[in-house]
């Protein structure tokens, strides 16, 4: 009888200790669904593994976007355009791509931004990594009511590395105060709390 009951407790040790693994490896999976690596396409996305409300800071030397090789790009209207369009303003520069589905899960929330504090001198401007059509599409689901650069994601490379992004991963979201200084980045998903904190006080 005791041989039994000592086998049934075994049997139920290792049954819980199932389930506990299995809650874990859940939360771990949940956890890194927030953001996406560039190097993925649209049939393969690999979620990177940070979290989401990971922050650093640039490099001394690369602080201030005024000082930084400006670079020119198109937007999804074929206009060329650079930050320095909107030198003065709170700039919230936020990559992104219409295969990534964290990107296109805050976008609502930076269209509020825009409309809520625009009169207050916040300007967000996308960068998408993408087609510019697909992008367009986007724009137009979502009714996004701010600009949206365009550089293919096989050029991208280069310019996330410039603002910090080494993982390479979207989204991903600068911010560069009205002196034209870069004074908080912003990995993964972006949320009111993160807004409120870092953003709505340089306004």
């Amino acid at each position: 009888m005791k041989a039994l009951l000592l086998v049934i407790g075994l049997i139920g040790l290792g049954t819980l200790g199932t389930y506990f693994y299995s809650n874990q490896q859940a939360s771990t999976d949940n956890a890194s669904t927030n953001t996406t690596k560039i190097e993925s396409t649209a049939k393969e996305e690999a979620p990177a593994e940070v979290p989401k409300t990971a922050t650093l800071r640039l490099p001394e030397k690369t602080n201030n976007i005024w000082e930084m090789k400006a670079f020119e790009l198109p937007d999804t209207k074929g206009d060329l355009r650079t930050l320095s369009d909107w030198k003065g303003k709170v700039i919230m520069l936020n990559f992104w791509a219409s295969w990534c589905a964290p990107c296109q899960f805050e976008i609502p929330r930076f269209v509020r931004y825009q409309n809520t504090y625009a009169d207050k001198g916040l300007q967000i401007v996308g960068v998408g990594l993408d087609d510019a059509n697909k992008l367009k599409n986007v724009e137009r689901s979502l009714e996004m009511n701010y600009p949206t650069m365009v550089i293919a994601q096989a050029e991208a490379g280069p310019l996330l590395e410039k603002f910090g992004n080494d993982q390479q991963i979207v989204p991903y979201t600068v911010v560069i105060n009205k002196e034209g200084t870069i004074v908080y980045i912003h990995r993964g998903g972006l949320e009111d709390e993160d807004f409120n904190e870092f953003i709505a006080p340089l306004l």
